[in-house]
Formats: structure tokens, C-alpha cells, sequence
């Protein structure tokens, strides 16, 4: 038996398997080509009395890219730098009036009843009288513009209805006249 398994062993591994005796892949490797890509630079403003703020940015496809940067200026920073250098200049009533164009500012300054803004000039009680005889020179976005000018209308409301009266008044007056002759 013993002899039988190491015969049946060696006529099996004498069997010559047939296949492919070479194998070829063929293949090509580019090793110049970079991946396409855009860049946008960063846009620096380091100094703190520039006021602006710099944003970039790049979208890049297979076949197509793009960069763009722009530069936005922030407004309430050159109120702040403005206003600051009037202060300094010992100006104090244009850099408050300069800082009232912003329209929280300005109602700071009215509801806290230190003064108003100063109005062409005038200051105090007769600035007041004036930004509330003017309110379309008030800063868009106040509260105390959207307050001055609902008064206006309500004023222009009661003296429509005053003239209104007056002119019933007025007929009432000439139908008695003539019933009296």
C-alpha cells in the first residue's frame, strides 16, 4: 500500500500542466503631467487703519479653473478711524456727529438723552428741535426716525381733520345764514 501512494505520487507531479508561458501588459506612465490646479493668493491688509478685509477663492474642474479675490471695506471701521482722529484733533462735536451717521449710534445718543446729534450747527435743545422738524436727514435703519416720522404723519392726520372740520363748520355757518333771510 505504502508503495502504491508514493507511485500514484510521483506519476501525478510528472503530468505537465499546459498554459500561457509569458504574460505581457503593455502600459504607458507619463511622469511630466501635474494635476491641474488654480491657486488664488491670499489677499493681506495688515495694517489696522486700512479697514478692509481681503477674500479669495478657486474652483478647479478637469478642465477648467478659476481664481478671484476681492478687497470689501468695512464702513463702521472708517467711522471708528475717522472719528478717532477728530477726537484726537480735540473735535469732539464732529467726531460725535460723524459717529451719529451710523444708525445705532445715533439712537444711542438721542434715547440717552446726553444730547442729540448736532444738526447744521446747532447743538443741544435746538438740535433736537431741528433733527425733529427734519427727520428724512436721520440715518436709515433708526428707530428714532421710524418714531419722528410716524409723529409727522399723525400731526398731518390731525390737521387734515381740523381743515376738514373747519370746512363743515364754514357750510354749516352759510346754510343758517341763508335759512335766517
Amino acid at each position: 500500500m505504502k508503495y502504491i501512494i508514493i507511485l500514484l505520487l510521483l506519476v501525478s507531479c510528472t503530468f505537465n500542466v499546459e498554459g500561457a508561458d509569458t504574460n505581457t501588459v503593455s502600459s504607458t506612465v507619463v511622469t511630466n503631467n501635474t494635476p491641474p490646479t488654480a491657486n488664488s493668493p491670499g489677499i493681506n491688509s495688515s495694517n489696522a487703519n486700512i479697514c478692509k478685509t481681503g477674500i479669495s477663492g478657486a474652483v478647479q474642474s478637469q478642465v477648467i479653473g478659476i481664481s478671484s479675490g476681492v478687497m470689501i471695506t468695512d464702513e463702521v471701521c472708517q467711522l471708528l478711524g475717522l472719528s478717532k482722529m477728530l477726537a484726537m484733533l480735540n473735535l469732539k462735536v464732529p467726531a460725535a456727529s460723524l459717529l451719529a451717521t451710523e444708525p445705532k449710534v445715533f439712537d444711542a445718543m438721542w434715547f440717552s438723552a446726553v444730547y442729540p446729534p448736532s444738526f447744521s450747527g446747532a447743538i443741544g435743545e435746538s438740535a433736537k428741535l431741528e433733527w425733529e422738524q427734519n427727520p428724512e436727514h436721520i440715518p436709515e435703519g433708526s428707530i428714532v426716525k421710524k418714531i419722528l416720522l410716524e409723529n409727522q404723519q399723525v400731526k398731518e392726520e390731525e390737521i387734515k381733520k381740523d381743515r376738514h372740520n373747519d370746512v363743515r363748520k364754514y357750510i354749516l355757518s352759510g346754510i343758517a345764514f341763508i335759512l335766517l333771510l
